[in-house]
């Protein structure tokens, strides 16, 4: 049975959390990521995270939500931003409606990670967790993962990730060749236009692989390492 919650009937959906009372909320953002990258990234990398990890853990995956805020490139073509005041509401009411299902554990993992963003979630997890429910907040980056490669936007991190999920989604033929000496990226005729970090050009499929691995190795640690962790004690 797939772990992807909208799929489901809700017979199936209470026979899975039945098994293990858990629900993975990935969050992205639209957003310019060079001219290599999807941009839809950020939601695409969380929802494929979420899914390898309930397969090892158990529990289901909400559709991904496709907003974010913070990062300072809104401008950007093909970006599309929200802010706290948006987001927060919605992400604070899903949260509390799969609570009143009866949900124990609910995951809230972000692919977008500007610290507005990794700002929120934490402050959701801390609002909403409660007697009988854990709340935890995670992203890419957290505190911890100790990650081969450092995190960054559309550069080597991100490139390397996508390439470890699903390399269809990564066109390092698409970057243009360079035609002028600009060396700022903000600059639309710097072929890395966007991309803020070391140059993707450089991602081997070895790294790809072992990046990704790691980091959904840590994740399923965090989650099932510590189930008996106190609900008033969040990440």
């Amino acid at each position: 049975m797939t772990t992807q919650l909208e799929h489901l009937t809700p017979d199936d959906i209470e026979q899975a959390l039945a098994e293990r009372s858990l629900v993975f909320i990935p969050l992205g953002t639209i957003e310019w990521h060079g001219h290599h990258l999807p941009v839809g990234f950020d939601a695409i990398s969380a929802h494929t995270i979420c899914r390898r990890v309930a397969e090892q853990t158990g529990g289901l995956v909400y559709p991904p939500l496709h907003y974010g805020i913070g990062g300072g490139h809104g401008q950007f073509p093909w970006t599309i931003m929200t802010d706290v005041a948006t987001l927060g509401p919605l992400l604070r009411t899903t949260v509390q409606r799969l609570a009143d299902f009866g949900l124990k554990h609910i995951v809230l993992f972000t692919g977008h990670f500007p610290d507005e963003q990794l700002d929120l979630i934490a402050d959701v997890a801390r609002a909403q967790t409660s007697h009988g429910l854990r709340v935890d907040a995670y992203s890419p980056i957290s505190p911890g993962t100790e990650l081969s490669i450092e995190g960054d936007h559309a550069g080597l991190f991100e490139t390397s990730l996508m390439a470890g999920l699903d390399k269809a989604h990564v066109h390092l033929d698409r970057i243009p060749e360079a035609t002028t000496t600009a060396s700022d990226r903000n600059d639309h005729s710097d072929p890395l236009y966007g991309v803020g970090g070391p140059d993707p050009r450089n991602m081997t499929d070895e790294g790809a692989a072992e990046l990704t691995r790691s980091l959904v190795d840590w994740i399923v640690n965090q989650i099932t390492a510590n189930p008996q962790r106190a609900f008033d004690d969040p990440l």
